[in-house]
């Protein structure tokens, strides 16, 4: 079940991170032959994995399953990029209106995928489990096992699409506004608590514990420990999983599950053991917590995505890669970010939301030392469960310690009962931990300077197009001047006067090159790189060719820089008339080289760049 829960998070990820072209990579009769061939190439994979040796048992079926469960989702992301699903499914949309709807109908791609897999592993199944079933039938009862894990994403996703078409603005405008989403997701997380547990009861085919000497039995201990709830047969692998689980919040709406098979091989003590360890995941209120976990994942995510993808992007050697293989900066964009924000929910639910799961396994487990009065029902229930799977009391996995770790635990917790309440305050602790860490992200998060960032990336990208283009036409003037004109908006004021100086070397006839050389030589807040003199040479040079206004306005700036302010007036004058739209900007030039001398502004430039 948790394997299952990150392979369709993945899957469903890798459907929204696509984006829908404008038109398709390939035509629509090629993209189907692609999508066929790669049904066809799943399905003989399926076969031949689930032909080998080993496959007939329990744990090699369940090895094949999760193998093809990871290849599926690479068939899945290859459907997605050749055969261009989200283009076509776009007019499902209703005009772009229900988005929610394209998710679900693309999910059922990778579903497809898994129903091949199914259907390849219908036999092996057969054989270890004794049941027979159709193909129709067996996929059918596969995708009820499944169907609670992207269920509330479902309900979610259409749940948007619903509000959006309200023909009521003000209901629009309330979950437009900053707390829209926090509402919208308590009303989805009511759904949850209300109809999510009923109706996994009835898609898992889960039939009420008959009356009997058992249901007595299991009412009275729960009596006990202030709890009361119904008993549910849970037919997981034809009941024959060892298992057990609670599900639902609410009282009346709760249910505690029991397969068959653990009802045959436990003692009615061993079972009271276990009906305590469920109980516990209640009184410690795990369940509330896991939504709590899995709102936390989609609050950072949404805070992280787009700082880190333009964290990334702002490193040049992601800038060449785009310039030297001809990518589409728009694409780049979305891979960086798919990939980045992938890794981050993998790394999420596997090892932060993974260690949760296992310490909340392990408080639910010490509840039962209260619950029973020692350890030995509860270790007896797992060196029973340990054998009867297969020997697998030293197997941990991420979602849980070992049997063999669990059984430590507890005896240890029966011998030092301090134990108890230093796990529970490890658990406390964590929680704290990690809301702090959730509250710290939202105020770091909201310091990231996101548009400088973009920004960055930009000039970077442009740059790199630039270098580029010089390299190509090395022998061209523009691309200097181009990048004489970034480097300078950038203030990187040595790299500019040195691509400038090349630019006028290959045209020195040019009077934008000239006027755009003498103004960093006027102007550039790196004092070493100014030159008055050279800068009124080439000021002149550039106003005779094209006496315009930004032109004249640069030449008199040169000459006030001279000590020619009378000169330096009369041209700001000529500027005025050649670009009467400025006025007010050159008579305010006027006023300031009348009123100060460009010695006492260099000096003062000077002071503060010290100061700084």
């Amino acid at each position: 079940m948790y394997n299952n829960l990150l392979i369709f998070l993945v899957a469903i990820f890798l459907f929204s991170v696509t984006s829908a072209p404008a038109s398709p990579l390939l035509p629509a009769w090629q993209g189907g032959a692609v999508f066929f061939l790669l049904l066809a190439g799943y399905g003989l994979l399926a076969d031949r994995l689930f032909k080998r040796g080993g496959t007939t048992e329990a744990a090699g079926y369940f090895r094949a399953e999760k193998q093809l469960s990871v290849t599926g989702l690479c068939f899945f992301a290859a459907t997605l990029y050749f055969c261009d699903v989200k283009y076509y499914l776009t007019h499902l949309s209703l005009g772009s209106s229900m988005p929610g709807l394209v998710n679900v109908a693309g999910l059922l791609f990778f579903v497809l995928y898994l129903s091949i897999m199914w259907r390849a592993g219908r036999e092996n199944y057969q054989q270890i489990f004794g049941q027979k079933y159709s193909t129709t039938s067996f996929i059918l009862s596969n995708l009820k096992a499944n169907l609670p894990i992207v269920l509330p994403w479902i309900a979610l996703s259409l749940l948007y699409d619903l509000v959006a078409l309200l023909p009521f603005p003000g209901v629009h405008q309330l979950f437009s506004s900053e707390w829209g989403d926090l509402f919208l997701f308590m009303i989805f997380l009511f759904f949850v608590l209300l109809f999510f547990p009923p109706l996994v009861r009835r898609l898992w085919g889960c039939k009420k514990l008959p009356e009997g000497s058992l249901k007595n039995h299991l009412d009275e201990f729960c009596a006990k420990l202030e709890f009361k709830t119904d008993y549910y047969l849970w037919p997981l692998f034809e009941g024959r999983a060892l298992t057990a689980g609670v599900i639902g919040v609410v009282p009346g709406l709760r249910y505690i599950l029991i397969t068959p098979a653990l009802i045959e091989a436990l003692t009615r003590d061993e079972l009271d053991a276990v009906m305590a360890h469920e109980i516990g995941h209640v009184k410690k209120r795990h369940l509330l917590l896991y939504v709590f976990l899995i709102a936390g994942f989609s609050l950072l995510a949404g805070l992280v995505a787009e700082p880190s993808v333009y964290l990334m992007l702002s490193f040049d050697f992601l800038n060449r890669i785009i310039i030297e293989q001809e990518l589409a900066p728009g694409n780049i964009v979305t891979i960086v970010g798919a990939v980045s924000l992938l890794l981050f929910m993998v790394v999420y639910f596997r090892y932060l939301f993974g260690y949760f799961i296992r310490n909340f396994e392990r408080q639910a487990d010490l509840y039962t030392l209260s619950a029973m009065g020692n350890s030995r029902a509860m270790v007896s229930a797992f060196e029973k469960i340990a054998v009867l799977s297969g020997n697998i009391r030293d197997e941990p996995n991420w979602h849980h310690f070992s049997i063999a770790e669990r059984i430590d635990c507890l005896e240890q917790g029966e011998r030092e009962p301090q134990r108890i309440e230093q796990h529970n305050k490890k658990v406390r602790l964590s929680l704290i931990a990690y809301l702090a860490m959730i509250l710290i992200a939202v105020s770091l998060v909201r310091q990231i300077p996101t548009d400088r960032l973009e920004q960055q990336y930009q000039e970077n990208y442009a740059e790199a197009i630039l270098l580029q283009k010089a390299r190509q036409e090395p022998d061209r003037a523009l691309w200097q001047r181009m990048i004489g004109d970034l480097m300078l908006s950038r203030k990187m004021n040595k790299k500019a006067l040195s691509a400038y100086e090349k630019a006028y070397a290959m045209n020195p006839a040019n009077a934008e090159i000239m006027n755009n050389l003498a103004w960093l030589l006027l102007t550039s807040e790196d004092l070493s790189v100014r030159d008055p003199l050279n800068a009124l040479t080439l000021a002149r040079g550039a106003a005779t060719l094209q006496p315009k206004g930004y032109i004249l306005d640069t030449l008199a700036t040169a000459y006030w820089a001279n000590g020619l302010v009378d000169e330096a007036v009369r041209t700001e004058k000529m500027a005025m008339e050649a670009d009467v739209s400025k006025r007010r900007f050159y008579q305010s030039q006027i006023m300031k080289l009348t009123s100060e001398s460009y010695e006492d502004r260099e000096k003062a430039e000077g002071a503060a760049g010290k100061e700084t």
